[in-house]
């Protein structure tokens, strides 16, 4: 199953961090799993990075380099992930977590998420 990784994910298993959760951890080393990143968390990266938020000290292209030749498939953003944001509850004001939470449904994957508010989307989103 595809599974997209949301941005402090990709972080964590990027950095090899002992935040990212084992049940997160299990799912992405399962080898019938397909890793998926969004092209709006290299985006919202490269933006905190660049406004020097500590918990986005990463390279943005150097992250995405390396998920690339680790297997991850890279997911576009698209018009139509766009004006399904319209149709999502008013339970997240972040706009890269909605648009996130707009393409696992547009998309039919999950989105494995560790923000209980994220979380509490209705359609393809898991807490880990």
């Amino acid at each position: 199953m595809k599974l997209l990784l949301d941005t402090h994910l990709l972080l964590w298993v990027a950095g090899q961090s002992k935040r990212l959760p084992p049940t997160a951890r299990k799912l992405i080393l399962d080898t019938t799993n397909q890793p998926v990143f969004s092209a709006a968390s290299l985006w919202e990266i490269a933006i905190k990075s660049g406004l020097g938020r500590n918990d986005f000290i990463v390279d943005a292209r150097v992250l995405r380099r390396g998920l690339l030749d680790n297997g991850y498939i890279e997911l576009p953003m698209m018009s139509e992930h766009a004006v399904a944001i319209d149709s999502l509850p008013a339970i997240h004001r972040d706009p890269f977590d909605r648009l996130l939470v707009a393409q696992a449904t547009v998309e039919g994957i999950i989105l494995l998420t560790t923000d209980p508010i994220v979380a509490s989307y209705p359609g393809p989103v898991r807490k880990v």
